[in-house]
């Protein structure tokens, strides 16, 4: 049966939006859905200890966020403007893909400063070309190291919380919207699943014999636009950079032979390994870029249980959650969600569905 958008909505109400994470990463609420009997369970994170054993594996999305959002002035008018960092197109020219805002000020040929007042630094850049309604090329026009380069470019830049927390970034930000895992630098968004493990629980997850294999996708802004078609089949995802190495494909095929609970940490790591199953249906090693949109009806060959946060209505990633769940079970599962007053969204709570 060929599933509509429309299948997908529902009234979230705006408080349940969380603002900002709980106090203690494992101490979010977490709602776990079982897949066979249908029964719903309350618990705390840190309780996901009770269901995993020796030999079960977790699937990290071990990509790191970059400070992604500056803020510069225009020359001559001193306008502000808003630049976003999508991807880095080429490090020797030093030129990036951005989202400029307002767009209606920035042309080609335009040049941006934006000045650090704490150290008094100062990073030009100037646009080159013109690829969207809100896209453009820039070029920084630097000339020291490299280091340096990031250096001042990062110092700049600020944590890219999505746009509907409705709040600037602040100093916690930087540590907060970020994975304890974190080490391949590349994304624009958390992959929020994983922001509710602690070193503690991983400590103790390592102790029981549970192994984690890590795989890189670095989430893009895609991750947030607007479904615009009724028909899902007709939807086009952007393209994402994603990596599994070997070391990852070993860890989990060997879960899955031995019949282990191998349970994929969000929807970008979900992403990642079912975009590189192989003709036997285990894990193969892949790198490149996927643009896989998974929506019902998907069978799933990799991963038997899924953590991953509350999602907005409409969104890519509810469909997905949709897709694993079921579309009608996991419906009544979300209104459950706001009846228990649940946090949604990357700062929010979490779900497991086994």
């Amino acid at each position: 049966m060929r599933m509509k958008l429309s299948q997908f909505k529902f009234e979230l109400p705006q408080e349940l939006i969380a603002e900002y994470p709980s106090e203690y990463r494992d101490e979010s609420r977490l709602m776990i859905y079982h897949k066979e009997t249908g029964k719903i369970e309350h618990k705390v994170f840190k309780d996901i200890l009770d269901y995993y054993d020796t030999g079960d594996v977790f699937v990290l999305n071990n990509t790191k966020v970059f400070p992604a959002r500056l803020y510069g002035k225009k020359e001559k008018t001193g306008a502000r403007i808003e630049v976003f960092l999508l991807r880095e197109l080429n490090k020797e020219a030093r030129l990036w893909d951005v989202l400029v805002d307002p767009a209606r000020k920035i042309r080609v040929g335009n040049k941006l400063y934006f000045n650090d007042e704490e150290d008094n630094s100062l990073l030009i850049a100037e646009v080159v070309d013109n690829t969207t309604s809100r896209g453009r090329t820039i070029r920084f026009l630097f000339d020291g190291e490299e280091a340096d380069f990031r250096s001042q470019l990062y110092s700049l830049g600020n944590t890219p919380l999505p746009g509907y927390i409705q709040r600037q970034a602040e100093e916690s930000d930087k540590e907060r919207y970020q994975t304890i895992y974190a080490k391949e630098e590349g994304a624009v968004a958390a992959p929020t699943a994983g922001l509710h493990f602690s070193r503690e629980l991983m400590k103790r997850f390592e102790l029981k014999g549970v192994e984690f294999a890590e795989v890189t996708l670095h989430v893009g802004l895609g991750t947030f636009r607007n479904i615009e078609v009724e028909d899902l089949s007709k939807h086009k995802m952007d393209a994402e950079y994603f990596r599994i190495n070997s070391e990852a494909v070993e860890i989990v095929n060997r879960a899955k032979a031995a019949g282990k609970r191998v349970c994929a940490v969000g929807t970008t790591s979900m992403r990642s390994i079912e975009s590189a199953v192989s003709a036997t249906s285990t894990l193969k090693e892949a790198e490149g870029w996927t643009n896989l949109f998974i929506y019902p009806p998907h069978e799933f060959h990799i991963a038997n249980a899924m953590i991953t946060n509350l999602h907005l209505p409409l969104s890519s990633l509810l469909i997905m959650v949709c897709a694993f769940g079921g579309h009608d079970e996991m419906m009544k599962v979300y209104q459950e969600a706001i009846k228990e007053k649940y946090r949604f969204y990357s700062y929010g709570d979490a779900m497991m569905i086994v």
